[in-house]
């Protein structure tokens, strides 16, 4: 089998930070890269939860909630994928400092109950707002 598009990068040449991945079908696939690849620091399982949990929730509740497809965390554990239409790089990078932002204002995990999450009881709020904040300082240099 052919290898997939991501696997066909170097990931000892990928950076920390905002990456345009590609467009199918007019669905925009950005690379939130918080941890450089293969560092040796990855995120938590935990944290990486608790962060999909609140940033899904702010993307999804912004003025632009029509043009979020999906927010998750990549398997490596080094960011996030999300996937977007109608946002290019000048509109979606004010719209994730904000989102990053607010996601610090947070006192409880978002859809953090037995009924709502599928795990519920593995979530990390300081460990997420660690991340986010270190997150957020890498956009702001961007």
């Amino acid at each position: 089998m052919p290898k997939i598009p991501s696997f066909s990068k170097n990931h000892d040449e990928l950076k920390t930070g905002l990456h345009f991945c590609n467009e199918l079908h007019g669905v925009a696939t950005w690379d939130l890269r918080f941890k450089t690849p293969n560092g040796g620091d990855y995120l938590a399982p935990a944290a990486t939860h608790s962060i999909e949990h609140l940033l899904a929730t702010v993307l999804r509740n912004s003025s632009n909630k029509d043009d979020i497809i999906y927010f998750g965390p990549m398997g490596c554990r080094t960011g996030f994928y999300l996937l977007t239409v109608n946002l290019n790089r000048e509109r979606l990078l004010p719209l994730l400092k904000r989102s990053f932002a607010q996601a610090l204002e947070f006192s409880e995990v978002p859809g953090n109950k037995r009924e709502e999450c599928g795990n519920y009881l593995e979530h990390d709020l300081e460990g997420a707002k660690r991340e986010c904040k270190k997150y957020l300082e890498i956009l702001e240099n961007l």
